[in-house]
């Protein structure tokens, strides 16, 4: 199958799943907080919305791509044989969900030898699309983005993430929040990495760091900001393991270079505890 083939495939498992979700959602009113048990924390919320639509995918998928590999967040993780791999994240955003907040999506994205080579982001709420395939550029509701043109980390706008861990993760991550936003514009805290990535490559947001992530978190998300022409790499600079993404920085590529610099110094006292 090409690679735009598995774009497509991308797309339809997004707005699929997506759509499922969001109707879900609605179906419970507007404000009311839908039930949920919690994962790796009291913080860390889990639904019977992001099992079932993960579900959803799987079955889709195991029906049209048998031999693929699959991780979801939720569990459902198969070994195939085909060399392809699917990283599912069927709501990023579940606190937001939770809370009838808008900024949840669907991600979707099919690996080869540990790469990102097609993905999709789909924010149901507002029916936006986000979609890539490896050089075939990123898109949004089919019209291509590319990422900002931002060359001045003062005037640039930056998103981050917190972790679900409540001791020493969030500690370092606020003291890396002390260091950074004296120098930028502002730091929006969307709840979802997926799109603070999408947000990057389609400009809305010029720089994006985060730590103690998770693979269905930004695989997607990475293609769609190369795509779009930013650079993604891990905290040191180097590059990110998709599969294995210890810490993430994107940015454009004139802002890259400066973000690593500041992302980098934090006190140690908050690093190791």
């Amino acid at each position: 199958m090409s690679v735009e083939s598995l774009r497509t495939l991308c797309d339809d498992f997004a707005r699929e799943a997506g759509e499922f979700a969001h109707t879900a959602r609605r179906d419970l009113g507007p404000g009311a907080r839908a039930a949920h048990a919690t994962k790796s924390s009291a913080v860390d919320p889990v639904t019977e919305f992001d099992q079932a639509t993960e579900a959803l995918v799987v079955d889709r998928l195991r029906r049209e791509r048998p031999d693929d590999s699959i991780v979801g967040e939720e569990g459902a993780n198969h070994r195939g044989s085909s060399g392809y791999e699917w990283h599912i994240d069927p709501i990023d955003g579940t606190v937001n969900f939770v809370y009838d907040l808008p900024g949840w999506c669907t991600s979707i994205a099919v690996l080869r030898d540990g790469a990102p080579i097609a993905g999709a982001v789909y924010a149901p709420v507002v029916d936006e699309l986000y979609s890539a395939e490896l050089g075939g550029g990123t898109t949004v509701n089919g019209r291509e983005v590319v990422v900002s043109t931002s060359t001045t980390l003062a005037t640039s706008l930056a998103a981050t993430g917190f972790s679900y861990h409540l001791d020493q993760h969030r500690r370092a991550q606020a003291a890396r929040i002390a260091r950074v936003l004296p120098t930028v514009r502002d730091i929006r805290r969307q709840g979802s990495a997926a799109l603070d990535l999408a947000y990057v490559a389609s400009g809305r947001v010029d720089v994006y760091f985060e730590e103690f992530i998770n693979s269905w978190d930004v695989a997607a998300g990475v293609l769609l900001v190369t795509e779009a022409g930013g650079i993604v790499s891990a905290f040191d600079g180097s590059d990110v393991d998709v599969t294995a993404p210890a810490g993430i920085v994107a940015a454009t590529p004139a802002l890259h270079q400066t973000m690593i610099d500041g992302v980098a110094e934090v006190a140690a006292d908050h690093l190791g505890e």
